[in-house]
């Protein structure tokens, strides 16, 4: 009669098989929470570097847009070459004519209604108390005498029409064919195609020299 063996397969030998399962789903278990804090360790120095770099990033585009803007105020605070300026000049209003120092006047005492300067060109002399007042409110004065050519005063009339808060006129008591004038500070050229002319409206129209920035130029003496 045939017998069946019970080798291997006692209950002895089946725990030991569990064990070892066990054993084995733990070991892997640990080595993926191992593996986990790596990715995680990884992940942190990542974060940090990066956000490091985005600091200095930031620190170095901070410095630069700094020097950036220092430069421009530092050019913006720098004259025009060959302007003349003045300083302490009046600001009263008057109706009487003033003796200005200088021709054309660059400020000091004025009329009280300023001359339309939105642009505004002129082919006749205009009073120079109303054109300083224009001048105190941010304008640039463009004047002109029988020397400039005519190419330059129609190159300079077509850039002043353009140009809120400038005005131009005929001035025949001019030293230079072609004067520019802001408040306190005045450039001389002979031609207008000096680069210098460019310069000159874009520092002082509106410029901060203006003492009432902001104010009309229209609504004033046409």
């Amino acid at each position: 009669m045939a017998t069946t063996s019970s080798k291997g397969s006692g209950p002895g030998k089946g725990k030991q098989g569990g064990k070892a399962k066990a054993e084995s789903r733990r070991a892997r278990i640990e080595e993926q929470r191992r593996a986990e804090k790596a990715r995680e360790r990884r992940g942190r120095i990542i974060t940090i570097a990066a956000s490091a770099a985005i600091l200095v990033a930031i620190a170095g585009g901070g410095w630069y847009l700094l020097d950036a803007a220092n430069e421009e105020e530092q050019q913006q605070a720098a004259p025009v070459s060959g302007e003349k300026t003045w300083k302490d000049l009046s600001q009263n209003h008057v109706e009487n004519k003033v003796d200005y120092p200088m021709a054309p006047p660059v400020g000091g005492d004025h009329a009280a209604v300023w001359q339309n300067c939105n642009g505004d060109v002129y082919t006749e002399p205009i009073q120079n108390e109303n054109a300083v007042h224009s001048l105190e409110h941010g304008a640039v004065w463009v004047a002109y005498n029988e020397k400039a050519a005519d190419a330059d005063v129609e190159t300079l009339a077509a850039k002043v029409e353009q140009t809120p808060y400038s005005l131009m006129s005929p001035y025949n008591d001019a030293s230079s064919p072609i004067t520019l004038s802001a408040w306190g500070h005045q450039l001389k050229v002979t031609k207008a195609s000096d680069p210098r002319v460019d310069e000159f409206f874009e520092k002082y129209v509106q410029g901060s020299q203006t003492p009432e920035p902001g104010a009309a130029c229209t609504g004033g003496k046409a």
